[in-house]
């Protein structure tokens, strides 16, 4: 006996059989046990959520000859010959091969004659909304007033196609996606009667995968039991084309880190593993779609699907993302996952460029932030802190008003055209920067300094590299760097385009112009040396 698929072997015989639909099986069952059954139902809904599964099992239901409490009892010579497909009082036709007007005047000619061997002629009639205009209008009058021994059964997964006269003249039942718990009980049932064994991340991966269909559930199920063996997380993920959890988590960590190069270093990994990149860009939108619902749904039951060390990974993840940026990365590859043509690769690798380099992002939330930033940068730079432009710079006096007017006005602010060292005043003119204590209370610090590092990144990766790790604080009109690494000071100290290339990213990001200063923190009194106390004044002084 050839192989029969499992949503074939184990689809509902019954009403009482059929998951997750109770509000369309429990009022079917009160109609045919009370004998009030109508000449036209619609059934609409996803797929594989059971409409055809409804349909037929209805078409029993009608021409039984002992029903049960509105079930088919599955036993009599009508249920037997429909299950066998052998009785001609039952037709099923598909709309997407049969739509023209034709196909619907034959279907008229034929509802007149009589049923040959049961009580009902059923016609169901599935994907109807793929009928064409002219069809509908020839089915109208014979839905409305069929003759009494026939009943239409419409099924479709797009009903706002259908006509409202079409909608007018059936009892509509809207069948829902059923519930991830319910479709994680029924792989386990089936999973067992099979023999094979499904562990709860699987059932549960599968779950989220078939976006509430059964159908497509157990369409997974059978392609992972082809491997034999136990069905775990990794058998899902490679049956399916999944990146997987981690590489989610990966790719949502780079974004926020900005680290452009690591992200599309991963895209062509995954690539490379013939990982295919529509689902990946859907994936992401889901992992961004739990990150939204755990920064805002605050305990209790949360409307994700996924294992307990997979929800344990996502609140910390999180924790320290913004809800503002996960929305903006939510929507982003919402609007990729929807492109269409062009080559899926590119489509993924230029959303998340733009999503780790927000000055490449025209959006009205990226130029509100980037504004913000240079009001904070102005406030700094306001009284008796501003800096006086210098004979060699005479439009220095306006640049940040002019950046502050272009921001307001949505036109992209450029990256700064940094001055040449001629322009910049001489050390004497220059105070030196002054010795910033870590809790000073007119030290600011720069929480956006990762974006300032991603645009040295590009300008100089060595400097960048120097300054990993680095944070940064704004006092007056010094921009302070607290740098780990040691070589930071004589990098600086060498001229060249270190400094300048640091200045122009702070700029930037920044919107204002600063004086490059080290950040270091006073020790103890009773703690310090007087040697390293006289070196670390010396290192004080502002480096130009």
């Amino acid at each position: 006996m050839a192989y029969q698929a499992l949503y074939r072997k184990y689809r509902p015989q019954t009403f009482s059989d059929v998951v997750g639909q109770e509000h369309i099986t429990e009022t079917l069952k009160n109609e045919l046990s009370a004998g009030r059954t109508v000449h036209a139902y619609l059934f609409t809904g996803s797929r594989g959520t059971g409409k055809t599964s409804c349909a037929k099992i209805l078409a029993k239901a009608v021409n039984c000859l002992n029903p049960a409490v509105g079930d088919p009892c599955l036993e009599c010579e009508s249920c037997l010959s429909i299950a066998g497909g052998e009785n001609t009082d039952i037709v099923e036709i598909d709309a997407a091969s049969n739509n023209s007007v034709d196909s619907i005047r034959e279907l008229r000619e034929r509802v007149a004659f009589a049923p040959s061997a049961s009580k009902y002629r059923v016609y169901i009639i599935d994907e109807v909304h793929m009928l064409s205009d002219s069809a509908f209008n020839a089915l109208l009058k014979t839905l409305e007033e069929p003759p009494p021994h026939v009943i239409f059964i419409l099924a479709t997964t797009e009903v706002r196609r259908l006509p409202a006269t079409i909608l007018s003249r059936c009892q509509r039942f809207d069948f829902r996606r059923i519930d991830p718990e319910l479709i994680c009980e029924r792989i386990r049932y089936i999973a067992q009667q099979e023999g094979f064994s499904v562990t709860p991340e699987a059932a549960s991966l599968i779950a989220a995968a078939a976006d509430g269909g059964l159908r497509d559930a157990l369409s997974i199920l059978d392609l992972c039991a082809c491997g034999g063996g136990e069905i775990d997380e990794h058998t899902v993920e490679r049956v399916c084309g999944m990146a997987g959890s981690d590489y989610l988590t990966e790719m949502a960590d780079f974004i926020k880190e900005r680290n452009t190069e690591g992200a599309l270093k991963l895209i062509d990994r995954l690539y490379a593993g013939s990982v295919d990149m529509q689902r990946l860009v859907s994936e992401l939108a889901s992992h961004y779609r739990d990150l939204m619902i755990i920064k805002t749904v605050k305990g209790g039951s949360r409307p994700i699907v996924c294992s307990a060390a997979r929800l344990a990974g996502l609140e910390k993840q999180a924790a320290d993302y913004d809800i503002e940026d996960i929305m903006r990365c939510l929507s982003a590859f919402q609007a990729a996952s929807a492109a269409q043509g062009g080559s899926m690769r590119f489509e993924t690798e230029m959303t998340v460029i733009r999503l780790c380099d927000p000055r490449l992002t025209e959006d009205y939330a990226s130029l509100e932030r980037r504004v913000s930033a240079l009001e904070r940068a102005s406030a700094g730079f306001s009284g008796e802190n501003a800096p006086k432009p210098s004979a060699a710079n005479p439009q220095q006096k306006n640049e940040l008003n002019t950046d502050l007017e272009n921001s307001e006005n949505g036109i992209k602010p450029q990256a700064a055209e940094v001055p040449p060292e001629t322009s910049e005043p001489d050390a004497e003119e220059e105070p030196a920067a002054p010795a910033a204590k870590p809790d000073g209370g007119d030290v600011t610090p720069v929480e956006n300094w990762s974006e300032v590092l991603s645009v040295l990144k590009s300008a100089s990766p060595l400097m960048a590299g120097v300054l990993k790790d680095s944070k940064a604080y704004i006092k007056g009109q010094y921009l302070l760097i607290d740098a780990p690494n040691s070589q930071f000071r004589s990098l600086i100290n060498s001229g060249g385009p270190y400094k300048e290339s640091i200045r122009a990213a702070a700029r930037t990001v920044l919107g204002g112009i600063y004086k490059l200063g080290p950040y270091t923190a006073v020790r103890k009194a009773e703690e310090q040396d007087p040697l390293a106390t006289l070196a670390d004044k010396l290192k004080n002084f502002e480096i130009n």
